[in-house]
């Protein structure tokens, strides 16, 4: 039987090896080439829009901030400055620009360097100096060291771990958190730094995002109301720019430059705002708001979603030329009161001052002037962020929230920088030497936003609030921009409100009753009207009432309803008593006062405003028991800048891994094959 086997020929054999050797082989070139190619290749979105080069992406333009460093000017001498201050905004953004159409082959740094780099220095050089010569003409002396901030460098996102942010994200909006540490490298020559993400390739990633149910409570409350305090609170209302008032323009920073702000504004209020405004157009204007003596504006960057939506600004400045993409959103609720201070009676806002909360450019500035607070509903009491968008649970909408700056050098509308006019009180809720208090501006505004889903590292659907392109969409760099263009009889009654306690303005309920509000953060003023005496309370919040005036001047933000349906109802307070049991939290789970108001109050106590609490200090949902977040999303994300996971890093590595592999196996079978051969 064996005899009659057929036997190959050994040929045949050492061929058939020879062959699946080379396909082996093959197969481990092929998955290695593939990997390669998908690592060097840009990727083209479906608008069309090429993304970043996988060097280019996550790394973005740093200049120094030239405006921090200028002297106080005339009115004539800031004109100037300001449109040089704006050109040089542009600078950046076409660097950052070609900075994003450069990959990662050898030699990119030199690149780099010179087609980036070195024109963006001579540029910003110039203008420094057009800079200084303005101010030289204006004061007789030229300030030395600006020349000192034309150089720029290149750096990728924070590699760092975001900072534990247990730190106070209180009440006032500018949070304490430590700053997170890390290398920050360049990526080098053929480096690969961290995608960017985004629909356009300059961001949101997956790392800006956290499941709010998975952070630490990290919001503390506001100091005590002293003897003296201004107890009380005026709400405005101003629509939520239901008929779609947009530009990109920044009239406070840039005025006459279009496009100063290279991203798009919502604004409501004044109806006549854009970068050739001027406080008689301001005053000659129509406002969106109920009470037609307050024509101020109230504007603050756009919310989008990346779904692909081609908007109306796809194809220009400030839009989707310069990364800002996707489906405008615009806010369900916007919320605009002003409070009084904890320490002290209020004065009157001079009309046209102008003031912005937050910095536009805090991810390449630092953290000292950002006051960005994300916050879902219901959770508004508890987690404020600082450095993260929030993905909300099912039932939960998205809350943007501003404190704006409460003490006022009583001269100034304005300032070099657009800061030093105005400052935050102290952790103690005081005005350093020389400043007033005025009426504190807080602003809340709800959206309902499609939960972003987080997968393999990469975020679907995500959202984020417009901004400069070389800001990579992060979220600590939301801002909001304000001008008081109150009469003088609207903001008397605006002083006098808060300097007696009492809660007033749109939403509030009759001046005499126990009448429901239902307005924001007011309880109904009671039926008695002497200061010192005070009525029985109406339907407050889930606050404390206050002594005298009758009402709960400390409530939440959606006072009670007749019937204390799906709001927060509570008993305000009576007399001289102070009513400490407020209702239960009703559907909405309104927030307390404090959650935007005190943190400001820390801001010149030497607290580092900043980054939120940790979202790898994991805390339960409430209830106790566990669940899994929203969206399937890991509920300990990862931290701002960080490289990805072991698991991200493997899914990513494998091809090139067993196609290596494959290689070297092939070869070894056929080395096999032949000293089997040569031994025959």
């Amino acid at each position: 039987m064996t005899g009659g086997t057929r036997r190959r020929p050994r040929a045949a054999r050492r061929s058939t090896v020879a062959a699946i050797a080379l396909m082996v082989g093959g197969a481990g070139l092929i998955a290695v080439n593939t990997y390669a190619s998908a690592s060097e290749t840009n990727e083209t979105n479906q608008s069309g829009t090429t993304r970043l080069a996988a060097g280019a992406a996550g790394s973005t333009v740093d200049c120094p901030e030239v405006a921090d460093s200028l002297p106080e000017l005339s009115e004539k001498a800031l004109a100037g400055v300001s449109d040089e201050l704006a050109a040089m905004d542009t600078q950046v953004t076409d660097a950052y620009q070609r900075l994003t159409r450069m990959g990662t082959a050898p030699g990119a740094g030199e690149k780099v360097k010179g087609e980036v780099l070195d024109p963006l220095e001579k540029s910003r050089a110039e203008s420094i100096g057009r800079i200084t010569d303005s101010i030289g003409k204006s004061t007789g002396e030229r300030p030395s060291g600006l020349d000192d901030l034309a150089a720029c460098e290149v750096r990728t996102a924070p590699g760092g771990t975001t900072g534990n942010g247990s730190g106070d994200a209180g009440a006032d909006g500018k949070g304490s958190g430590d700053k997170g540490s890390g290398d920050q490298g360049t990526g080098g020559d053929g480096g690969t730094p961290p995608a960017a993400g985004g629909e356009n390739g300059n961001g949101p990633e997956a790392t800006d995002f956290v499941d709010i149910r998975t952070v630490r409570p990290n919001v503390n409350r506001a100091p005590e109301a002293r003897s003296g305090a201004s107890r009380g609170s005026f709400s405005v209302d101003c629509g939520v720019n239901e008929n779609k008032n947009y530009n990109t323009d920044n009239v406070i920073v840039a005025p006459g430059v279009t496009n100063g702000a290279h991203h798009t504004h919502d604004y409501v209020g004044n109806q006549d705002v854009n970068a050739f405004s001027n406080n008689d157009t301001f005053a000659a204007a129509g406002t969106s708001c109920d009470a037609k003596g307050d024509k101020s504006s109230y504007y603050w960057p756009v919310m989008r979603v990346q779904d692909g939506t081609q908007e109306f600004d796809q194809n220009n400045d400030g839009g989707g030329k310069e990364g800002n993409v996707g489906k405008i959103l615009t806010a369900k609720q916007a919320e605009i009161k002003y409070v009084g201070s904890p320490t002290s009676k209020v004065v009157g806002m001079p009309k046209f001052l102008r003031i912005i909360t937050g910095d536009a450019k805090a991810f390449t500035n630092g953290t000292a002037n950002a006051n960005a607070h994300f916050s879902c509903t219901g959770f508004e009491d508890k987690v404020q962020l600082t450095d993260k968008y929030p993905i909300c649970p099912k039932g939960s909408d998205v809350v943007r929230s501003f404190a704006f700056q409460s003490c006022w050098d009583g001269q100034n509308t304005d300032s070099a920088n657009h800061r030093s006019h105005v400052a935050f009180a102290d952790a103690n809720g005081n005005c350093a030497g020389g400043f007033k208090a005025i009426p504190q501006l807080t602003m809340r505004l709800v959206y309902s936003v499609p939960t972003p889903v987080i997968a393999n590292g990469q975020v679907k659907n995500a959202y984020a609030v417009d901004g400069f392109p070389e800001q990579l969409h992060k979220p600590i760099n939301d801002h909001d921009d304000f001008i008081s263009v109150m009469d003088q009889n609207l903001m008397n009654q605006v002083v006098d409100c808060l300097n007696k306690g009492r809660n007033c303005g749109a939403g509030t309920p009759p001046e005499n009753g126990n009448g429901a509000g239902k307005g924001d953060d007011d309880g109904g003023k009671g039926n008695g009207e002497s200061d010192d005496k005070g009525g029985q309370g109406g339907n407050g919040g889930n606050g404390k009432g206050d002594t005298g005036n009758g009402g709960a001047t400390e409530a939440p933000a959606k006072g009670g309803t007749p019937n204390g349906q799906d709001e927060a109802k509570g008993s305000g307070g009576s007399g001289d008593e102070a009513v400490k049991s407020g209702g239960t939290a009703g559907a909405d789970a309104p927030r307390t006062e404090s959650t935007v108001a005190s943190e400001a109050q820390r801001a010149q106590s030497g607290a580092n405003p900043g980054t939120s609490a940790s979202p790898s200090a994991v805390s339960r949902p409430e209830g106790g028991e566990d669940q899994e977040p929203a969206g399937s999303v890991n509920p300990a994300p990862q931290a701002e800048g960080s490289q990805g996971s072991l698991a991200e890093t493997g899914s990513q590595l494998w091809p090139a891994a067993a196609g290596a592999l494959m290689l070297c196996a092939g070869l070894v079978v056929l080395l096999r094959s032949r000293r089997h051969t040569a031994r025959r």
